[in-house]
């Protein structure tokens, strides 16, 4: 069935780029971050081209993505990383999903949710080494892998991992990140001198993955690089490659006079006699509304800059002298191969980061998975 838009997933591409951050991990093992519907290229269709790809760990935000893995038969190692009082951590803990503990609290929730599967989880303690978002610092963090530790002589937990995150390593050279290797390094320090024994350590996103040797430990946790887009746009590509691709089929294509309003608040008018082309796609799918007379588009073989305001289900451009058919197809973004725009250019143009770009993609269009190259 023909639909207004959808995003073309190339599995293929995914895989790849896992590859290729297997083979700058150095040794490291490598987590594919499938969080948000693996930022918008489906959560388990992507999950296994990255394990085909060479990742032997998977990483989610929140635990009804871990179980929903679970539930389409992925067994890997996988990590939730948030979590809220009252999550059904005994149902994680009976399916072998390793959990993120930042604070005694959860620690003390997780403790119970054992008890009741009858199974030790398994937890990663997060520090915070200057983020200031997750984790513990400082004397929490003390009591927290000193209660971790009396948990696990319990047999209430295994300590399988130690990690943290950094906020600024898409800058290279910003202090932070030497600040923040230090304090992990401290942190990870009291940790094993009061007994811990982790199975792995992991503070390395895609940018550090790519940038910074000395933060790989034993796993790196690559997110956006896995979908093919730079995690540091100054230092290019890195080789990777994008694996989404946004189409529509043009709705209707007509003539109008020089002059016309176009769409709300005619905030574009036409400077001639020109034909326009509707694209069934909004912000109701994603499409950012504040890209309104400034993204562009390829169509007809040429880029077009979206003309006037994006509205919820489609928006406008314009074709000039030139001709479109309605169910032609509109490339919105996709690796730049033919002309197309990149979710990079998107980003820039609109001041903000691919990840936004891809993961706003709404469900009601559809992911597809042409056939792939293997």
């Amino acid at each position: 069935m023909r639909v207004p838009a959808e995003a073309r997933v190339d599995l293929d591409a995914i895989g790849d780029n896992i590859g290729l951050l297997r083979d700058r991990a150095g040794g490291a093992e490598v987590m594919a971050m499938v969080k948000a519907e693996a930022y918008g290229h489906g959560l388990v269709e992507a999950a296994g081209a990255a394990l085909a790809g060479g990742a032997s760990w998977l990483g989610v935000a929140k635990l009804a993505e871990a179980l929903r893995l679970r539930a389409a038969g992925i067994t890997v190692r996988t990590l939730a990383c948030i979590g809220v009082p009252g999550e059904p951590y005994a149902d994680a803990i009976a399916r072998d999903v390793d959990l993120t503990v930042g604070a005694t609290w959860l620690l003390d929730e997780i403790v119970r949710a054992a008890e009741q599967a009858g199974r030790p989880a398994r937890i990663h303690l997060k520090a915070d080494t200057g983020m200031s978002r997750g984790g513990a610092r400082g004397r929490d963090w003390e009591a927290l892998v000193d209660a971790a530790l009396k948990a696990e002589a319990e047999g209430h937990v295994r300590v399988a991992g130690v990690m943290s995150h950094f906020a600024c390593a898409d800058e290279p050279g910003h202090p932070s990140i030497a600040a923040q290797l230090d304090a992990f390094t401290g942190m990870l320090g009291y940790a094993e001198k009061t007994g811990a024994r982790f199975e792995v350590r992991h503070i390395a996103n895609s940018a550090a993955a790519l940038t910074l040797p000395e933060a790989r430990f034993d796993l790196v946790r690559p997110g956006i690089a896995a979908y093919g887009l730079t995690p540091v746009p100054a230092a290019g590509t890195f080789g990777l490659r994008p694996a989404m691709t946004l189409v529509a089929a043009a709705a209707l294509v007509k003539r109008v006079p020089a002059g016309s309003g176009v769409s709300y608040g005619h905030t574009y008018h036409t400077e001639r006699d020109t034909t326009l082309a509707v694209v069934p796609a909004g912000y109701g799918d994603g499409i950012p509304r504040h890209g309104s007379n400034l993204l562009q588009v390829l169509a007809g073989g040429r880029r077009r800059t979206i003309a006037g305001r994006v509205c919820m289900d489609q928006f406008v451009i314009d074709l000039g002298g030139d001709t479109l058919a309605a169910g032609d197809e509109v490339v919105l973004f996709g690796p730049g191969d033919r002309g197309e725009p990149t979710a990079q250019e998107w980003a820039e143009a609109l001041g903000t980061i691919s990840y936004e770009i891809v993961t706003r993609i709404g469900s009601r269009v559809p992911r597809t998975y042409p056939a792939g190259r293997r």
